[in-house]
């Protein structure tokens, strides 16, 4: 039977892709690559022309900058644990006080 309009296409079958690099393959790869190796050139070149002659102390202050919120971010996560547990520990006590109270109402009923 043939069909009109209707082309057999033979379908290809593309290989799989492969799995990314691990850490350690991509450090490895940095390291062995040349001083001047194109891809850091360009990279360099592309950032100092976006930023307008990027000096060392501009990119110490965002170092600085970054390391600062990272810091506090560790400081908050650990304030609102504390937080978290103070919350329960005043919880348990207003249980306690108000068990307390109650006791102390039925005495006076007595």
């Amino acid at each position: 039977m043939n069909m009109v309009g209707s082309k057999a296409k033979k379908r290809v079958v593309l290989p799989s892709r492969p799995d990314p690099p691990n850490v350690a393959q991509v450090l490895e790869d940095i390291q062995r690559a040349a001083p001047f190796d194109p891809v850091f050139t360009l990279l360099d070149d592309t950032t100092q022309d976006a930023r307008g002659q990027c000096g060392d102390t501009e990119v110490e202050s965002r170092y600085q900058q970054s390391r600062l919120y990272l810091d506090l971010n560790e400081r908050l996560q650990e304030v609102k644990g504390q937080l978290a547990r103070q919350r329960e520990e005043l919880r348990t006590s207003g249980e306690r006080l108000d068990h307390d109270v109650s006791e102390v109402k039925r005495g006076l009923m007595l």
